[in-house]
């Protein structure tokens, strides 16, 4: 089920296995039948970790969504909750114990907390008067969760909000915990170094846990050479570019969650020759998208502008393949097709799927192809995201970023979504190192006269976080940084990439260029550029014991574990991967991340209201 976790440079498998074993504990301890009770934000994560033929094989019987009031029937001896540590949660639970005590019920309660036990949650609980009634009360450590052979991440939705807005620093010592469970695992990792405020607090808690246990040495080669903590606030202009990856633009238009995407079923529908379209499906096409789908693995990081090509030509593959069974004569031969049949089904349904996908996003995104005639009266939808994509690229170029821009005020007088116009706006002031106050003024006005007064608390937290801001006196370093780093690159190679600038068709985003240049040369060569990025940088040496340093053999690569810390994109990890790939890079990538986050879902974590805003 998740061999594709086993075939990178490092076996995330056994992280898997060991989520999964204390899993098994766990419901081992509450004896006879089960029934579970989810947070629901909990189930994507835990399908991850365990199907339910395992949770079925300790006994579960049955799963239910946390909700108020009685819990539905069920013929079980236990009743589980699996709950993240909130305390609205604890109101919700007390409910429905309330509930069956009424109705005499003879059932056993636990609770199992996911990733930590809280102390507030237990006094709420017992304020409520039910803390009593739990037989079991336990957390579960899940912080780092296997996506892919070379992806992991702790889904924790808020940590940039609670690191930037809140000022708590909860997540980050899950981070630490997380990192500390991964050195256990996969042995101490020799050299941190970091960029950021929280960066260096995740390194300082690291280097205290592993003092509190120094009496337990770790006899484990390690696996990773370096790890790279960075904070996402170093860079915060990438998120709120529009990926040009495959896979960045699924999870743009459409959301890829804990692994799968939901789309419009019209595309996938099978029409049979004869027969109208009267039958349609109308439920959501679900997809699951990792690398165990060999086409998948092969085209989730080209550049869009690439993928028709790719396809085109897995195509007359597969065509070619199954050609093949006029040439087989001998029963050997015949034999030898039949086996490989099921693999060449599968190879057709895969491209049958991501043809389809393709042609989903092509509508969204043709204009960005083949720039369309603009003299229609009304925009399509191909339009739109070229002009958006057009005035995102003079932000990053650094075009026209000092005054009000013609199309966000077109697209604030026509009512976008207001996601679309807070990516934009704040793409303009991190460009600009802040706007003029006039210009801020002016488009705070406008927003909150068309979209309502109630969005000034989260105006405010886009200032707060740094993304919205007024110019002070101080000049604006984007320009040197830009130039520095290379953060543009003109005529960016979608087909055949040269560099990682190909996964926004010409910015590189700042991050990774950060990641590419500790690789090599080395951050003393950019020193100047550091410090006009946000936060310390540092670096850090982790003792191993002795005889646990790694021989290398000649041409054997370096692997680097990249935490970012407070979200990463997808075309950041496609960048990240091409990295790895490049012949005499010398390196390979293993990406952690607090939460998977795009523009739209990393603005809403910061909104006030978010729920009545669509996309």
């Amino acid at each position: 089920m998740a061999a594709h976790l086993s075939y990178g440079r490092v076996n995330l498998n056994i992280l898997r296995e060991a989520a999964r074993k204390e899993l098994r504990e766990f419901l081992d301890k509450c004896a006879g039948s089960k029934a579970i009770v989810w947070d629901e934000y909990l189930t994507g994560p835990f399908g991850l970790i365990a199907q339910y033929s395992l949770l079925k094989e300790h006994e579960v019987e049955k799963m239910f969504t946390l909700k108020h009031g009685r819990l539905p029937p069920a013929d079980v001896k236990n009743i589980i909750f699996f709950v993240r540590p909130r305390l609205e949660l604890m109101d919700i639970i007390a409910d429905n114990i309330t509930s069956e005590d009424r109705h005499h019920s003879s059932r056993d309660f636990h609770i199992l907390f996911v990733p930590r036990r809280s102390m507030l949650c237990e006094q709420r609980l017992k304020e409520q008067g039910v803390l009593g009634s739990f037989i079991n009360i336990d957390e579960y450590i899940l912080d780092l969760i296997p996506y892919d052979g070379d992806l992991l991440s702790m889904e924790y939705e808020s940590a940039f909000r609670e690191c930037y807005l809140e000022n708590d620093q909860t997540s980050l010592y899950h981070t630490a915990k997380g990192l500390m469970t991964l050195q256990a695992l996969y042995g101490t990792i020799p050299q941190i170094y970091g960029k950021g405020e929280c960066a260096r607090l995740v390194a300082n808690m690291m280097l205290r846990m592993k003092r509190e246990f120094a009496g337990s040495q770790n006899q484990i080669l390690p696996v990773f050479d370096t790890l790279l903590l960075l904070d996402r606030n170093v860079d915060l202009l990438t998120p709120l570019a529009t990926q040009l990856t495959y896979e960045g633009l699924i999870d743009e238009i459409y959301g890829i969650n804990n692994g799968y995407v939901k789309l419009p079923p019209e595309k996938f529908a099978q029409k049979k020759q004869g027969e109208g379209s009267k039958d349609l499906p109308t439920e959501p096409k679900k997809l699951q998208l990792n690398s165990a789908e060999e086409l998948y693995a092969e085209i989730r990081d080209k550049n869009f502008n690439a993928v028709g090509a790719a396809l085109s030509k897995k195509a007359k593959i597969i065509s070619a393949a199954f050609e093949e069974r006029h040439n087989a004569k001998t029963v050997g031969e015949i034999k030898q097709f039949v086996s490989q049949l099921p693999h060449m089904q599968a190879a057709r349904s895969s491209l049958a799927n991501h043809t389809s996908i393709a042609e989903l996003i092509k509508d969204i995104t043709s204009a960005y192809i083949i720039p369309l005639n603009h003299l229609s009266s009304h925009v399509s939808a191909s339009e739109a995201f070229f002009d958006n994509l057009t005035v995102e690229q003079e932000f990053m170029t650094g075009v026209d970023t000092d005054k009000v821009n013609t199309y966000i005020e077109d697209c604030i007088a026509q009512k976008d979504p207001l996601i679309k116009i807070l990516r934009l706006v704040c793409m303009q002031s991190v460009c600009n190192n802040g706007l003029k106050h006039k210009v801020m003024d002016y488009y705070k006005r406008e927003i909150l006269q068309t979209y309502g007064y109630e969005h000034i608390l989260t105006l405010n937290n886009l200032e707060k976080a740094g993304l919205l801001k007024p110019q002070t006196g101080s000049r604006n370093n984007y320009p040197t940084i830009r130039k520095t780093l290379k953060l543009w690159m003109e005529d960016a190679n979608e087909q055949n990439p040269n560099d990682i600038s190909y996964v926004y068709s010409g910015y590189s985003p700042l991050s990774i260029r950060l990641t590419q240049i500790l690789a090599r040369p080395g951050w003393r060569s950019i020193e100047e550029v550091l410090k006009m990025l946000p936060g310390p940088h540092f670096e850090e040496r982790q003792q191993l014991p002795s005889g646990l340093h790694k021989k290398r053999q000649q041409g054997e690569n370096r692997t680097t574990l990249v935490f970012f810390l407070g979200g990463v994109t997808y075309a950041e990890i496609a960048a990240l991967r091409f990295l790895s790939q490049v012949e005499d890079s010398g390196m390979e990538y293993v990406i952690a991340t607090t939460k998977l986050v795009n523009g739209t879902t990393w603005i809403k974590s910061l909104m006030d209201r978010p729920e009545s805003q669509t996309q």
